[in-house]
């Protein structure tokens, strides 16, 4: 049996404000999801990510799906996602990034993931990576409306050249999707660089309570100093949630701020979640913080909140001194999907 390889590395997006403008550009959703070059060849699947981490293990259904195409060898490029309630959840995603392989067959079963066609780069003896993308798009669509009829986990990720479109998507990111990528029409697939494709980020902002902090490694003037603030969010019964830090703290800072903080340490500050709790990630610094009253309020920027707390570290923007503590509520941090995206990208595979 022919052995599937993936011969490039994947295209990479530089990260930019403002959505590019101009005929020579195409627009396309930013899945949450894990980015993965698929290749078929006659009875071998491989699936790589974009670090080069192979996936094939942990997607049985996508491997099995791949294999039951019409088309005997293609490679494409384009994203795994989970849907969950008509939503993509990374959470569950995650989850299938499991050493034991009965528990990666019993979640392939529960929660099967898609893959998200979004480029073409191969099909047979036609190797379409030189084309330009105003050659490749046609010819993928082509290849989904052949392939993906009746196919269970393939869909066809949306694109559009038009920038309201765009800039819906982007103003409406949440619940699977968090922004959008932008791609030169006019270049071939740039593999392994970032100069055919930017992306644009949705970052929102939430009031959070400051329930405690972590003093920094390194001493300041021979004192410890905070290095990151812990962040708190009250739910509908009252209680406060750990969802997540803010370390960008300036140096020129961090000595009034551990001042500030240290006038109302006290015993217990989180009475839901707490920072420290076991996880696979847990260290022994992760346990180490220091709690306080729940006074201060700070404004941050996010970019993903999910399963209750916030996915990357957050910016404060500034502090609040006119919110009360109890106004930072978890209703700030709901995402919706972006309407009728989500569902569409279900729904199109015609079967």
């Amino acid at each position: 049996m022919r052995k599937a390889s993936v011969p490039l590395a994947a295209m990479e997006a530089r990260s930019v404000d403002e959505i590019p403008q101009g005929p020579e550009w195409q627009y396309e959703p930013k899945w949450d999801g894990f980015r993965c070059i698929l290749a078929r060849d006659a009875g071998d699947v491989a699936m790589f990510s974009k670090s080069g981490q192979d996936l094939k293990r942990y997607f049985p259904e996508l491997v099995a799906a791949a294999l039951d195409l019409n088309a005997k060898s293609f490679i494409l490029d384009g994203e795994i996602v989970v849907p969950v309630e008509g939503q993509f959840s990374f959470d569950d995603l995650l989850q299938r990034i499991h050493p034991a392989a009965s528990r990666v067959k019993r979640l392939a079963a529960e929660t099967p993931a898609l893959y998200l066609a979004f480029d073409f780069l191969k099909e047979g003896i036609k190797d379409v990576a030189a084309w330009p993308l105003s050659e490749r798009r046609p010819l993928l669509e082509d290849f989904a409306t052949r392939q993906f009829p009746g196919a269970a986990y393939f869909r066809l990720s949306p694109a559009s050249r038009r920038l309201k479109e765009a800039e819906r998507w982007l103003g409406s990111a949440g619940g699977g999707s968090d922004g959008i990528i932008a791609k030169r029409l006019d270049l071939p697939y740039q593999a392994g660089n970032r100069e055919g494709m930017q992306k644009i980020k949705k970052f929102r902002s939430a009031d959070c309570v400051i329930g405690g902090f972590r003093y920094a490694e390194k001493r300041q003037a021979g004192r410890r100093v905070v290095g990151s603030i812990l962040l708190g969010l009250y739910d509908a019964d009252g209680l406060l949630h750990h969802v997540g830090f803010s370390s960008g703290i300036k140096a020129k800072d961090k000595a009034a701020l551990t001042d500030k903080l240290e006038d109302v340490a006290q015993k217990q500050s989180f009475t839901g979640n707490a920072p420290g709790g076991p996880s696979r990630w847990s260290t022994k610094r992760s346990s180490e913080w220091s709690p306080v009253k729940p006074k201060y309020v700070v404004e941050v920027s996010y970019d993903h909140f999910t399963a209750g707390r916030f996915r990357h570290g957050t910016s404060i923007l500034r502090w609040r001194p006119d919110k009360r503590p109890d106004q930072c509520t978890m209703d700030q941090v709901k995402q919706k999907s972006v309407r009728g995206l989500v569902s569409r990208v279900l729904a199109n595979a015609r079967r």
